[in-house]
């Protein structure tokens, strides 16, 4: 990873920033992270070596630019023209740079950036939903040819989906924060993000948990060397076409407790089958409807990133779709949330017959009622 910071030292502006690792770093060696200041690496992409070449070259990978600040802080406004010299200089080089000040773009870009530069990628970041909602329009708003997203710290469960839906975001990513004083991310917030891109078929990282990680109900405190790892762990990142997600270990709910939850559910409980439905079954028999489940769940929800996933199970109409929403087998949103089965991977047999059979109990529970009643 080679990072370039053409300056040091940052001002805190949003809730993010509340526990910054450059200032826990700088108090630690009696420094002012407030301070703002050029740094001898600030000429870095055109050093060059002894016998005449670029320090940098392509295949060092990504640079990551302005790591210790932010790199269209306002302190930094003289510097920043040479800074956008050199990258336009070092076609070669791919720079990657991280903002929380995306609504100063417009009037930090250089003149000649038209419609963006191909070696330039622009992060922008959301640790909020209050953020997300400022920052993510005006980036999407801008000229930018390569745009992320990342939510790290994430301090609360984000809505994003709006914004991917437009195509212009080429990767998210989210992680807990880290350090002394670390407030809590929980594990349901980095899931809800990564099935929007899912959907979105945008490509996802769940970078760290972060040092106090809530899953299930249950806080762990996690010490630094185990965040990234235990991130990375979980399998929970998303390429489309990957198949990470067949690496994430899960087990299946236990089918009595599954359907005591589902009973207390108010949503899941209010579904019953109608005497329309009741008499569909009569009229095709229980091996036909299971026939037709089978088939909409192959379609439907079998493959990694189903059609209108989340939409794609009307409310009524067939007796199976009733059962879908009353077993939570809608979509696979719901299948993750209930039934433990990771979204973003394509269903195998065993898991297709597994949703096929609880679709099929409660049909068979349903008419079972009707019938002793």
């Amino acid at each position: 990873m080679v990072i370039w910071n053409p300056w040091h030292g940052c001002k805190k502006i949003s809730p993010g920033c509340a526990n910054c690792y450059v200032y826990r770093r700088d108090e630690s060696i009696g420094k002012d992270a407030s301070i703002v200041s050029k740094t001898g690496d600030f000429n870095l992409p055109l050093k060059k070596n002894r016998q005449g070449n670029f320090k940098l070259q392509s295949d060092d990978g990504t640079i990551f630019t302005c790591m210790t600040s932010d790199f269209f802080l306002d302190e930094a406004d003289e510097w920043r023209r040479d800074c956008w010299d050199m990258i336009k200089q070092r076609q070669d080089l791919d720079f990657y740079i991280i903002t929380k000040r995306i609504d100063r773009f417009s009037e930090c870009a250089p003149p000649d950036w038209n419609d963006g530069w191909n070696n330039v990628t622009i992060c922008c970041t959301c640790e909020n939903q209050d953020r997300a909602d400022y920052r993510l329009p005006i980036f999407l708003d801008l000229p930018i040819k390569h745009r992320e997203i990342i939510s790290e710290p994430m301090l609360e469960e984000i809505d994003i989906k709006k914004y991917l839906e437009t195509g212009l975001i080429e990767h998210v990513t989210c992680g807990g924060e880290s350090g002394a004083g670390a407030r809590p991310c929980d594990f349901k917030w980095i899931k809800k993000v990564r099935i929007d891109c899912i959907r979105c078929g945008v490509p996802f990282t769940f970078k760290q948990t972060g040092a106090v990680f809530i899953k299930d109900g249950k806080t762990y405190h996690i010490d630094r060397k185990n965040q990234m790892p235990q991130a990375r762990k979980s399998c929970y990142d998303y390429i489309p076409c990957a198949n990470i997600a067949d690496k994430i270990i899960y087990k299946l709910p236990d089918r009595k407790i599954l359907f005591e939850r589902l009973g207390h559910s108010n949503f899941r409980s209010r579904f019953r089958l109608s005497q329309k439905d009741k008499d569909y079954i009569s009229d095709k028999g229980i091996e036909t409807i299971k026939s037709h489940a089978k088939d909409f769940i192959a379609d439907r929800l079998a493959p990694e990133n189903p059609k209108n996933d989340g939409e794609q199970t009307p409310m009524k109409g067939h007796p199976v779709f009733i059962a879908q929403h009353a077993t939570a087998c809608c979509c696979r949103s719901c299948l993750e949330k209930w039934h433990n089965i990771p979204a973003g991977k394509p269903l195998t047999k065993a898991e297709q017959d597994y949703i096929t059979d609880v679709i099929m109990e409660w049909i068979n529970n349903g008419i079972s009622n009707i019938n002793g009643g």
